[in-house]
């Protein structure tokens, strides 16, 4: 996964980016190259404003 092909305000669901940060470290054995962590660190972003927007939702 490249930086580009992260959308800024995704709409994904923070169970949907949670499960891709599953099989990337699953893919990975539990050993993230440089070009994983990179994928992991933006993947962790969108997971984190996908719990944001869910709090806001719910408020």
């Amino acid at each position: 996964m490249s930086p580009d092909s992260v959308t800024p305000g995704s709409v994904r669901s923070a169970a949907d980016v949670n499960e891709q940060i599953r099989a990337l470290w699953l893919r990975a054995g539990g050993s993230l190259s440089a070009t994983e962590r990179a994928e992991y660190e933006l993947l962790v972003v969108e997971w984190a404003a996908a719990i944001r927007g869910g709090v806001v939702k719910a408020a």
